[in-house]
C-alpha cells in the first residue's frame, strides 16, 4: 500500500503508537513473555539475526564468518536430510524434484540455448556443403550472410524491451506464454526456410531467425522475474527459501542455457553421422548439410509445443505477485509511476546492471558467435567441422562447471552476487590481456595448450561470474511494478555489446579481438564495484517494504536492512542513502506496520466480506500476535465492537503458508 503507516486515531494507552517513535523496548512491555518471543521469531529469523536479535552483517567480522558458516552448514544438513528421506521414499523422487523445480522454470532457456548458439556451429558447416554461398560468396550476398549475427541480436532487443514492458504491464504468465509461441512459430520458419535462390534462402533464414529472437529476448525478463517471484510466496511474513536459495532457483533455471548449448552440440553431431553416412571428415554433401541442420531446428520445435502447452494450462499463479503489488498501490494496467521512482531513486542501479551486462555480453556472445574462428587458432590446418565441434563441446562442459559452481555460491553471504561478478570480470580480463600481448607465443604449436586452457577458462569464469549474476540482479535490485521493465532493458543494453562484437569481429583479426575484449571486462568490475548494491541474502519483500515508503514519499522513515550498507552501493553509500538505517526504530516500525496490516485485515473480514474466508494475500499472523493486537488496538472505528482474535486453527493455518519457515509455536504455548 503507498500509506506504510495509516492513522487510525489515538494509540492504544500502552500498546505502540503509529508515529514510529517509541523505542522497541516500550513495545516490548507491554507484551506477555509468548507474544515477545512470537514477535521475535517473525521480525529476527534465525537466519539472519543472532540469538540477540543482531543482524548478520553487523556482527564482528569473526563472529558474522562464524554465523554463516553455521548457517549454511545447518542448511546443508537439513537439504541432505530431505534428498535422502526422499531417496528412501522413491529413488528417483530426488531427480523429479530437480526436473520440476529447477529444469522446468528454465526450459524456454534451455531451448533458446540450443537454437541460440547453434548458429555458430551451423555456420563452418554451411561454409563447409554451399561454399559458393557462405564463403567465397559468389552466389550470395556477403552483407546478408554477416546480417545473420546482427539481425539475431537485433530481435534479441526488441523482445527484451518489448517483452519487459508486457510482463509488467498485463502480467507474466502472458509474457511467458508469448514467448513460447513466438519461439515456436520462428522455429517452423527456420526449419522450412528456402528461397529460389540460394541468396534468397540465406535472406528467409537470416528474417526467420530475426523472429525467433524476439521470443528469445522475451525469456529473459519473463524468466528471471517469474523465477524470483514465485520463490517468495503471497503471505506478508518473509519465507527463509527467499533469503537463502533466491539467487540458487533463478541461476538454476538460467544455466539450462548452458545445457542447451551442450545438447545442440551433441544432437549435432550425431545427426551429422547419420546424415554423412558414419563419418564426420569431409568433403559434406549438400543433402547431408541440408538435412542435419534443419532436423536440428525441428527437434526443439517439438519441445516449445510442449513449452506453449504447459505455461497457458500449468502457470496460471505466474503473475500474483505483480498483482498483489499492483492491488497495493491501487495500479491497473502499467505502473508509470514506480518507473519514474525508480529511475530517480535506482538510476545508478540501472546504470550498473545494463553496463555490466554490456560488458558481459562483449565477452559471451563474441565468443559464441565467433567461436570457429578461437578453435581454428588451436586446431591449426583442421578441415573437418567434427573436429571443432568436439573442441567446442568441451568448452560448453568447461562453462557448465562454471553455471553449477555460480548457482553453488551466489547465495553465499560471504561472496554473494557482486564478489562474484568482480572476479568473474577480472578474471577474464586477465585471460584475454595476457594472450594480447603474446598473441604470438602463445598460439605456437608447443604453447597452444596454455592458450586453449587461456580461452576455455575464460568460458568458466563469464559463467562463474557475470553472465549468471547479471541475468539475476537485473531484476533483483528493481521494484516488482518495473522490475520486467529494468531487466529486460538492461539485457537489451547487454545485447548491444553483443551487436558491437558481431559488428567488430567481422572486420578484425583473432590477435586485434584479444587487444579488444579485456577492457571491457575491466570496465564491467569498476561498474560494478561502483553502483551495484549486494543483495545477497537480502529479502525481496524489504525491498518492497522500502519502495513502499519511497513511494509514500517518506524515504526517510524507512529505517530497515534494505539501507543497511552491506546492502548498498558505493555510491549510495557516499550520497549517504543508508543514514537512516536504524535497528530499534525499524523493529517498532515492523510492528507497527504489522497492526495496520491487521486492522485492514479484520476490517475486510467483518464488514466488506463478512461471511467469507480471507484472501490469500489478506494478513494473518499467528495467534500471539493477534492477541497482542487485539488487546491492545483501540483505535478501531467506534461503531463496530472489538475483533476477537483468530482461534487457534486457523492462526496455525495463517501461519502454515505465511510463517511456517521462521515460526514454530507448540500447543503449550
Amino acid at each position: 500500500m503507498d500509506q506504510s503507516i495509516r492513522d487510525y486515531g489515538p494509540a492504544a494507552p500502552h500498546g505502540p503508537n503509529m508515529t514510529g517513535q517509541h523505542d522497541a523496548q516500550d513495545l516490548r512491555s507491554d507484551m506477555s513473555p509468548n507474544e515477545v518471543s512470537v514477535f521475535h521469531s517473525i521480525l529476527h529469523p534465525d537466519d539472519i539475526y543472532d540469538e540477540n536479535g543482531t543482524y548478520w552483517a553487523d556482527l564482528p567480522m569473526g563472529k558474522r564468518v562464524a554465523f554463516v558458516g553455521k548457517i549454511d552448514a545447518q542448511e546443508a544438513r537439513d537439504e541432505a536430510k530431505s534428498i535422502w528421506t526422499m531417496f528412501k521414499n522413491d529413488p528417483l523422487s530426488p531427480v523429479g524434484f530437480y526436473l520440476k523445480n529447477m529444469v522446468v522454470p528454465g526450459a524456454g532457456l534451455l531451448l533458446e540455448g540450443y537454437v541460440l548458439f547453434s548458429i555458430g556451429n551451423v555456420r563452418p558447416l554451411l561454409q563447409a556443403g554451399f561454399g559458393s554461398c557462405w564463403k567465397t560468396f559468389e552466389t550470395c550476398d556477403e552483407i546478408w550472410t554477416q546480417a545473420i549475427d546482427y539481425l539475431e541480436i537485433c530481435g534479441i532487443i526488441v523482445g527484451q524491451i518489448l517483452v519487459g514492458v508486457v510482463g509488467d504491464w498485463l502480467g507474466r504468465r502472458w509474457g511467458l506464454i508469448q514467448d513460447a509461441v513466438i519461439m515456436f512459430v520462428g522455429l517452423l520458419m527456420l526449419t522450412a526456410a528456402w528461397g529460389v535462390t540460394e541468396n534468397g534462402w540465406v535472406i528467409c533464414y537470416v528474417w526467420s531467425l530475426f523472429f525467433y529472437g524476439i521470443g528469445v529476448g522475451g525469456e529473459y525478463p519473463m524468466t528471471a522475474t517469474s523465477g524470483m517471484e514465485n520463490a517468495v510466496g503471497s503471505g506478508k511474513v518473509s519465507t527463509k527459501q527467499d533469503r537463502l536459495h533466491r539467487g540458487r532457483k533463478v541461476t538454476s533455471a538460467f544455466l539450462m542455457q548452458g545445457w542447451g548449448q551442450f545438447a545442440n552440440q551433441v544432437i549435432l553431431i550425431l545427426l551429422l553421422l547419420v546424415f554423412h553416412h558414419g563419418s564426420g571428415n569431409p568433403p559434406y554433401s549438400k543433402v547431408a548439410v541440408q538435412w542435419t541442420y534443419r532436423v536440428s531446428f525441428a527437434i526443439p520445435a517439438v519441445g516449445t509445443l510442449w513449452l506453449v502447452y504447459f505455461r497457458y494450462y500449468k502457470m496460471k499463479s505466474a503473475s500474483k505477485q505483480l498483482m498483489i503489488s499492483k492491488k497495493k498501490s491501487h495500479v491497473t494496467g502499467y505502473d508509470t509511476r514506480s518507473l519514474k521512482l525508480t529511475l530517480t531513486h535506482f538510476g545508478p542501479r540501472l546504470l550498473a546492471t545494463a553496463g555490466a551486462w554490456f560488458a558481459n555480453d562483449v565477452f559471451f556472445y563474441g565468443n559464441k558467435l565467433f567461436q570457429n574462428q578461437f578453435i581454428a587458432v588451436l586446431t591449426p590446418n583442421n578441415k573437418s567441422v567434427m573436429v571443432s565441434w568436439l573442441y567446442n563441446l568441451i568448452n560448453v562442459g568447461v562453462s557448465l562447471v562454471g553455471y553449477y559452481l555460480a548457482s553453488f555460491l551466489i547465495d553465499n553471504k560471504l561472496y554473494g552476487r557482486k564478489w562474484m561478478m568482480i572476479v568473474g570480470f577480472m578474471a577474464d580480463f586477465i585471460l584475454f590481456v595476457v594472450p594480447a600481448f603474446k598473441y604470438e607465443f602463445f598460439t605456437r604449436p608447443e604453447n597452444i595448450h596454455a592458450f586453449q586452457a587461456m580461452y576455455f577458462l575464460s568460458s568458466f569464469f563469464n559463467q562463474f561470474g557475470p553472465n549468471s549474476v547479471t541475468f539475476l540482479v537485473a531484476a533483483e535490485v528493481f521494484p516488482t511494478p518495473i522490475r520486467a521493465t529494468a531487466h529486460g532493458f538492461s539485457a537489451a543494453v547487454g545485447k548491444l555489446g553483443a551487436l558491437l562484437a558481431a559488428v567488430l569481429y567481422n572486420y578484425i583479426s583473432t590477435q586485434q579481438k584479444f587487444y579488444v575484449v579485456p577492457w571491457f571486462g575491466l570496465a564491467g568490475a569498476v561498474l560494478t564495484f561502483l553502483f551495484l548494491p549486494d543483495t545477497t541474502g537480502l529479502d525481496l519483500k524489504e525491498q518492497e517494504r522500502r519502495f513502499s515508503y519511497i513511494r509514500s514519499g517518506r524515504e526517510e522513515h524507512y529505517h530497515g536492512i534494505a539501507v543497511h550498507p552491506k546492502h548498498l552501493s558505493l555510491w549510495e553509500r557516499i550520497r549517504g542513502v543508508g543514514k537512516h538505517y536504524d535497528a530499534k526504530l525499524d523493529y517498532e516500525s515492523k510492528i507497527n506496520e504489522m497492526r495496520v496490516e491487521w486492522v485492514e485485515s479484520q476490517e475486510r473480514k467483518f464488514t466488506e466480506k463478512p461471511n467469507q474466508a480471507l484472501d490469500d494475500d489478506d494478513d494473518v499472523y499467528p495467534e500471539h500476535v493477534n492477541k497482542y493486537f487485539s488487546r491492545t488496538t483501540t483505535d478501531l472505528p467506534t461503531q463496530r465492537p472489538m475483533m476477537e482474535p483468530m482461534n487457534e486453527k486457523s492462526s496455525r493455518d495463517a501461519g502454515s503458508s505465511n510463517a511456517s519457515d521462521e515460526l514454530k509455536i507448540s500447543k503449550e504455548e
